[in-house]
């Protein structure tokens, strides 16, 4: 199939201007899905549209744990596209960088507001206005970071966990017409991770098993995947994907 042609499947992809999410959209409109594609920065929004194909792309902008943004990007989906099969909950952030004993309780507040709720907020409004009555598939971006002890950053972490554990709740809650995974990544070599390797890419990539930190394309040919029928007999699980990181970890 090529990217002229379609699925039919629309999906709704949160923080896709750039990095993982980018990499998600990238993945399905080559295999003719359309997509919506969500970002606080309307500007960077329109930029990513132009490069995936502003033809098979619905941008909407605003900021993820907003309940009338949510809202919104559903509706415009529904109105622009007459259907919405994937749900893609990949917005995220880690504005804190230290112990867990010295987190200020806002910033640790926001960080779950961002990266658990608004998923669940966005997933609650796509089961009502769609998959409810005619199925389909979610697919939450957690990390390693939700699956061992991850120093200086536990309360990105400790999100990331709660993600994958709200991964076996709505997978156990929407069954069987909607099926719910997720994806955890080690490194990924986006803006968003740029602080764990920039400088220091090599010293980064030497507990890696296969030689090389992860590339969006990555992220995306999994995505993929789990959000196509040849998954259709996989839901609740957490697929790791740390080119071999765990191997040395032992975990």
């Amino acid at each position: 199939m090529t990217a002229q042609e379609s699925t039919g499947r629309v999906a709704l992809i949160t923080g896709a201007s750039r990095g993982i999410g980018y990499g998600i959209a990238e993945a399905l409109i080559a295999r003719g899905d359309r997509v919506v594609i969500t970002g606080r920065n309307e500007d960077a929004l329109r930029e990513a549209a132009d490069k995936l194909g502003a033809d098979r792309v619905l941008t909407v902008a605003g900021k993820a744990h907003d309940e009338a943004h949510q809202a919104e990007a559903v509706e415009r989906a529904l109105e622009t596209f007459g259907r919405l099969d994937h749900l893609v909950n990949n917005a995220g952030t880690n504005p804190v960088f230290g112990p867990l004993a010295e987190v200020d309780l806002g910033v640790a507040r926001k960080v779950f507001e961002t990266n658990v709720v608004s998923a669940l907020g966005f997933a609650q409004q796509v089961w009502k206005a769609w998959q409810k009555e005619n199925g389909g598939a979610i697919l939450n971006i957690a990390s390693v970071a939700g699956l061992a002890p991850s120093p200086f950053v536990g309360a990105y972490g400790m999100s990331k966990a709660a993600m994958i554990n709200l991964t076996l709740q709505l997978a156990h809650e929407m069954a069987p017409g909607v099926r719910v995974n997720a994806l955890a990544p080690a490194v990924v070599k986006t803006k968003f991770a740029a602080a764990l390797y920039e400088g220091r890419e090599t010293e980064a990539t030497a507990s890696y098993p296969l030689g090389r930190l992860g590339v969006p394309e990555d992220i995306g040919g999994a995505a993929a995947f789990l959000l196509s029928d040849a998954a259709g007999w996989i839901t609740g699980q957490t697929l790791v994907l740390d080119g071999g990181l765990f191997l040395n970890a032992g975990v």
